[in-house]
């Protein structure tokens, strides 16, 4: 196919694109089902991670919950019960590749193949590059963006995760959107992708977060935007909306007022409380 051919055949995908994404302005969204779908939720212990194995309880899912913590995850399985599910819990420190393997070539043989995928673990430190420690460093790129690279799963892969708050969220994200060309690429289709970007979310990790313009995150509303963009099969999922705009002001805005914005949105608190890991 010589170069025009290929110009036009772009044009013409371009302008089909344009007005598909027209109609569907119009058009209520399909949304599936996951019920009987075996789901793996990672940092399912407390917070995101708990509150969205809750909601795929309600779906009727059959859930697979890893967490660092024995008590949380159990905690978080017992509560799924209570609402009807079938629900695995294990314990698995996903800084720790051997245990991912371990963990999830267990669930395959003894549970079944997994079909819905939440990254959720991650791990957060409230300091400066000069404070924080090297084990901190690597800990964060451990969990946060190699730990994605360790699960293989089949069917649909979801990954959810923090704003782009520090350097290994911002690399998890572009490994998300490397992740979906490649499946495109080997014309794997039947694979989707879905990534979670909310701003600050009130997890009980810090006391009194305030910001001077926007707003604190509740779980709630992240999970409930979260399962939204997984049921429509959402490749981003940006909470609030209206961030996805405010993404686009960096490549309009000079820096001296970009500056002046982040100072009114960046979150405040009075001090750390709660656990560093969401693990």
């Amino acid at each position: 196919m010589n170069l025009l051919l290929e110009l036009l055949l772009f044009l013409g995908t371009l302008a089909y694109s344009y007005l598909e994404a027209f109609v569907k302005l119009f058009v209520p969204v399909r949304r599936k089902s996951v019920s009987g779908e075996l789901v793996l939720i990672t940092g399912a212990g407390h917070g995101v991670g708990r509150a969205t194995a809750l909601e795929f309880a309600k779906r009727q899912s059959r859930l697979v919950l890893w967490d660092i913590s024995k008590h949380g995850v159990e905690e978080t399985a017992a509560e799924c019960k209570n609402l009807g599910a079938t629900v695995e819990a294990f314990v698995v420190d996903c800084s720790k590749r051997e245990e991912i393997y371990s963990a999830a070539d267990k669930v395959k043989k003894e549970i079944g193949d997994v079909t819905i995928l939440v990254n959720n673990a991650g791990v957060i430190t409230a300091a400066d590059l000069l404070s924080t420690q090297d084990h901190q460093i690597e800990r964060m790129f451990e969990v946060n963006i190699l730990a994605h690279m360790w699960k293989h799963y089949k069917q649909l892969l979801i990954c959810a995760f923090s704003p782009f708050c520090s350097s290994s969220k911002f690399a998890a994200v572009g490994f998300h959107k490397a992740l979906t060309e490649e499946l495109s690429t080997l014309g794997k289709d039947g694979i989707k992708t879905t990534c979670l970007c909310p701003v600050f979310i009130n997890t009980g990790f810090v006391k009194n977060p305030s910001t001077r313009l926007g707003k604190i995150l509740e779980i709630e509303e992240v999970v409930e935007a979260l399962m939204e963009g997984i049921v429509t099969n959402q490749k981003m999922v940006f909470v609030p909306p209206q961030l996805n705009i405010a993404l686009l002001s960096e490549m309009v805005f000079p820096e001296r007022a970009l500056n002046v914005l982040k100072k009114l949105t960046v979150p405040k608190f009075d001090a750390i409380i709660g656990q560093r890991s969401t693990q």
